[in-house]
């Protein structure tokens, strides 16, 4: 396990060990958005992870997907923000914040009053989520987006990025999976325009690497990461060609310098998403999807990722990187509060005795 264990230099991101917290939706933010005390006990309990990255946050209102998700669009979140960031360093840890612009994901339940949901066409998701106020519903149909609001959304994205910092995160990832803004843009089945953001892969991959680019000019490249995962379905994402797709995106991306590549394994057969990843990324990966401890440390000591990022194995374990350590047993999660207000599930587990 002793590979695991060794510090790590991602970009201006000095990790301490290769374990690293990936980010997870848990709807635990005040209803508009803003991070509470319980969110930074939270963070702050899994600060011994090498790196956290904290779960995606809306960049503007029209991003926000689901309840009490938090945002990095007002004073108020990075108020917020700060007391987790404060939290997380005190206790010698490193955190990054994951922006995440839900696209065609979302309803005017959860939103504020008046705010449309957009896209890269007007392709309505085919997929219901959950709202407090309404319970289940189907996404809204969105309004196909003008160029001149995707290159606004852009804007948005480097201004998030330093709203960030100033709230204290060592940085942020562009959150390019799981059906969102920028992989509805990258897939031809969400992504009909003829224009230079549509079309050729070259365009379809255009809006994430902008959002790449505005964001490393905003707050420097080595302390911006990327997340993909090749073949992803989720939230009714398809394309006619996902290895081609994330292989352009990787190429393009690979020119900006980026801290790290966070690499998810490929949900599909016949891709290999870790390899495809190395090609342009080597020695800046994180692995992610199906590790545990000693898989984790075999695949840093071969060096197919610098890091691994663990998720629900970090829910019921806030003491993960201590477990991982001393080869102590892992608890399991309640899979009933992943998504439930308030601190159960959440903050009440407890680390080993």
């Amino acid at each position: 396990m002793a590979s695991l264990f060794e510090p790590l230099q991602l970009g201006e991101l000095q990790l301490a060990n290769r374990i690293v917290m990936a980010p997870m939706t848990r709807n635990r933010a005040e209803p508009d958005g803003t991070p509470g005390a319980l969110m930074a006990d939270y963070y702050a309990a899994r600060a011994a992870a090498g790196l956290i990255v904290a779960e995606g946050a809306w960049p503007g209102a029209a991003g926000q997907a689901y309840c009490r998700q938090p945002g990095i669009a007002t004073a108020a979140h990075s108020a917020g923000w700060r007391r987790v960031t404060a939290a997380v360093h005190a206790r010698g840890g490193r955190i990054v914040l994951q922006l995440m612009h839900a696209g065609r994901i979302g309803s005017r339940h959860v939103k504020p009053a008046g705010v449309e949901t957009v896209a890269p066409s007007a392709i309505r998701a085919r997929v219901d989520i959950f709202t407090d106020a309404a319970g289940m519903q189907a996404c809204d149909p969105p309004r196909a987006l003008a160029a001149d609001e995707v290159r606004a959304l852009v804007r948005e994205h480097a201004e998030a990025a330093i709203r960030a910092r100033e709230a204290g995160f060592d940085g942020v990832e562009l959150h390019c999976t799981s059906g969102y803004l920028p992989m509805q843009f990258m897939a031809t089945g969400s992504n009909l325009r003829s224009d230079e953001y549509g079309g050729s892969v070259a365009n379809r991959v255009r809006f994430a690497v902008e959002c790449l680019h505005a964001m490393a000019d905003a707050i420097g490249p080595g302390r911006v990461g990327l997340r993909m995962n090749p073949g992803n379905s989720y939230n009714d994402a398809s394309d006619a060609d996902p290895e081609a797709t994330h292989r352009e995106l990787a190429r393009q991306a690979a020119g900006l310098g980026l801290a790290y590549l966070h690499i998810m394994r490929a949900a599909v057969p016949g891709i290999d998403a870790f390899a495809l990843a190395a090609d342009y990324f080597a020695g800046r990966l994180i692995v992610n999807d199906g590790f545990d401890g000693p898989a984790a440390a075999a695949a840093v000591a071969a060096g197919q990722g610098a890091a691994v990022s663990f998720a629900r194995h970090f829910i019921a374990n806030p003491d993960l990187v201590r477990r991982l350590r001393e080869g102590l047993p892992l608890a399991g999660f309640d899979r009933r509060t992943l998504y439930t207000a308030g601190a159960a599930g959440y903050t009440d587990y407890p680390a080993a005795a």
